[in-house]
């Protein structure tokens, strides 16, 4: 499998849980500008939305966004319990996590990347997503997990995301359980090995 990414984007997430599941794959950044990949084809030809994260598949599937790809990365090794079982009501629920994290959290930070926007709406963003990392307090707070007792993938999107509010100038004081979440995560090995490798990559010319 490949991994097409760009650092401190959403593809975190699937690289984090690759290497959770000690998955064989291999990495290829894509400039987020230029929409290259670092050995030089058009990431629209690879994925025609031009975003990461991307995974292609040994037959040359490309599967892409990233909820679907980290269900996909869950089924492959269902014994590491990343997932519940797809087809039962705790698989629908995890989904209903995912899919709040996605249109709520990472929709609703997307914005205020945009230099265009004007700071009066970026206040009225940060407000919306102050209520909406609230009511993730709340589901931390029940056992440290955004499902179930351990870590999932909703865990490592949660995580990713989470990793974009200080540069966006999103307080979590408010919300010290969702900060100790992101302080234990970003301990795992798995986490430690995918951010380091991402950083990396920014120091090839």
């Amino acid at each position: 499998m490949k991994l097409y990414f760009a650092p401190h984007a959403c593809s975190l997430a699937p690289h984090i849980v690759l290497r959770e599941l000690g998955l064989p794959f291999s990495l290829i950044r894509v400039n987020n500008q230029t929409k290259r990949t670092a050995d030089g084809r058009d990431f629209y030809q690879i994925n025609p939305k031009g975003y990461v994260a991307a995974l292609e598949l040994a037959d040359g599937t490309v599967l892409t966004e990233g909820a679907a790809i980290l269900q996909y990365l869950a089924d492959l090794r269902p014994e590491a319990g990343l997932a519940p079982a797809n087809g039962t009501l705790q698989r629908t629920q995890l989904q209903a996590q995912l899919s709040f994290i996605g249109s709520e959290l990472h929709a609703g930070m997307s914005p205020l990347f945009n230099d265009a926007i004007a700071e009066d709406a970026k206040v009225l963003l940060r407000q919306r997503l102050t209520r909406r990392l609230g009511y993730m307090e709340q589901v931390l707070a029940e056992s440290g997990y955004v499902y179930g007792d351990h870590f999932t993938i909703a865990d490592a999107y949660l995580f990713t995301v989470l990793g974009w509010t200080e540069h966006l100038r999103i307080d979590l004081t408010s919300f010290p359980t969702t900060e100790r979440f992101r302080r234990s995560i970003a301990q795992r090995p798995c986490v430690v090995t995918a951010m380091r490798a991402e950083a990396e990559s920014e120091q090839v010319v």
